[in-house]
């Protein structure tokens, strides 16, 4: 495909993308395949011949498109958003356009500089103090995984690297609260700890870790001759966006000597709110922060955000220098490939730098508190219908909610609750997930897609209100 070639074929893409972001929401959210479907309209091997653009150009619009599930629809209230942006959008397609490998300073100085410019302004933003360095993962799981690699490697002065766990005297714990995400517990098995030496401490009523009871298992723990290694506090946990205490967490770190890493994945930006920031006090007396800007900051996946205090902690756990890789300008510059586990590494700073600079941080904050505002709004409909309950505490974009009609066993409104959930999704118009809380199930409503407006959001009320009728006379019938 020469230049001129390209240049048509690049037109006709932009021109789909174009269509695609004004009309996504004409299409239905979630596609009509059954398992298998997909891989049967595709050719089971690859083709001995090359074939015109314009011929995968329309397979990619007859076969993948309507098998595709549409996170950028404005009635998605599932999971947690999954953004995009056009200056996102723009910025990825140059990215792949200079195919630039952004591993070290001297394969590509730009890229470099312009991450550690991006992540400061980022650190600035969400109000952590100067001294907190940043570099750009590719999810929470990795950064998770990350932070829990060095919390190994301070805990046993490098030995755990060096000569490995079983040179390592006393065992290690790591910490987190019943509700924290479940990449915790597979990065406690990937860094070595071993599950059995992972530590679920009990929460409260809001779902938020307790921390007398951490304090307990701390204690505990040192008594029996085991090490404190980390503990993980979350500020808006998947299930009810609960927000664990990071100030007494902290100070219980500091006396036990453990590295305090906070998952922020969904959450972390709307620390960028000024009237949102207090929900992050604490914050600042971390270790490392994670979040993720390619769920709420309006920049595609992936995109991760991933602070630390002590650089060099992060540099002894994964600085690996051989020969080949070393440059003159080593001792004078960063080399992010030492700043993680990937040794190959994107371009991710230049879609993020587009999309501050088009937006402004007003702009973000505009966007996070349209959305808080609307969750909210769906939340004081739920507490006025005598028929629903609010499950959870609702501090930023998140709705835990269930339909309780009264004279119901627990089991009854499991099974109801799970048949509502069917039955506002089977329309294909919107799209919302479950959860359970203190074993129940409930139902989630997260509010932050670029494109929700209200009007989407009442419809999804109105919605939840059509699916109790028909549940409703299909159980009295």
């Amino acid at each position: 495909m020469d230049p001129e070639e390209f240049r048509r074929h690049a037109h006709a893409l932009v021109d789909w993308m174009a269509d695609y972001q004004r009309d996504v929401g004409s299409l239905p959210i979630t596609p009509a395949v059954a398992p298998g479907d997909v891989r049967r309209q595709v050719p089971h091997a690859p083709p001995d011949d090359g074939e015109p653009f314009e011929t995968l150009f329309a397979d990619f619009r007859r076969v993948i498109v309507p098998g595709m599930t549409h996170w950028n629809h404005p009635g998605w209230f599932a999971y947690f958003p999954g953004n995009n942006s056009p200056p996102s959008i723009l910025g990825e397609m140059l990215t792949a356009a200079i195919g630039a490998q952004c591993m070290s300073w001297a394969t590509s100085p730009a890229a470099t500089e312009l991450e550690q410019v991006v992540m400061d302004w980022l650190r600035q933003m969400i109000g952590l103090p100067a001294g907190y360095v940043g570099v750009l993962q590719d999810t929470a799981s990795t950064a998770t995984l990350v932070a829990l690699l060095t919390a190994r490697e301070r805990a046993t002065d490098g030995v755990a690297g060096a000569r490995g766990l079983g040179a390592v005297a006393t065992p290690l714990a790591v910490y987190a609260s019943r509700e924290a995400h479940s990449s915790i517990d597979k990065a406690v098995k990937l860094a070595g700890y071993g599950l059995d030496m992972l530590r679920h401490i009990e929460v409260d009523e809001r779902y938020a870790l307790r921390p007398e009871a951490l304090a307990r298992a701390l204690e505990a723990d040192r008594a029996a001759g085991v090490r404190p290694a980390c503990v993980v506090a979350s500020v808006g946990t998947t299930s009810s966006t609960a927000i664990d205490p990071l100030r007494p967490i902290a100070e219980l770190c500091r006396r036990y000597g453990a590295w305090l890493h906070v998952d922020a994945a969904y959450a972390g930006a709307a620390a960028i709110v000024p009237e949102l920031r207090p929900l992050f006090d604490g914050m600042e007396e971390a270790d490392s922060v994670v979040f993720n800007p390619h769920k709420w900051l309006l920049t595609n996946f992936d995109c991760t955000a991933y602070f630390v205090r002590d650089p060099a902690a992060l540099l002894g756990t994964f600085q690996a220098t051989p020969e080949y890789l070393r440059t003159t300008y080593d001792a004078d510059v960063v080399n992010f490939r030492d700043w993680g586990i990937q040794l190959g590494r994107r371009f991710r700073a230049l879609k993020l730098w587009f999309v501050i600079r088009h937006y402004g941080v007003e702009g973000l904050r505009a966007v996070i508190r349209r959305h808080v505002a609307m969750a909210r709004e769906f939340a004081s409909w739920v507490e006025a219908d005598p028929d629903f309950e609010l499950a959870a505490p609702v501090p930023f974009g998140l709705v835990c909610f269930r339909w309780k009609p009264v004279g119901r066993s627990e089991a009854a409104l499991d099974a109801l609750n799970a048949r509502l959930l069917a039955a506002i999704n089977g329309g294909r118009e919107r799209f919302l997930t479950h959860t359970r809380l203190g074993g129940r199930y409930v139902l989630r409503l997260v509010v932050g897609q670029r494109t929700t407006e209200r009007e989407h959001v009442a419809a999804a009320w109105e919605s939840v209100r059509e699916g109790v009728r028909g549940v409703g006379e299909a159980v009295s019938s």
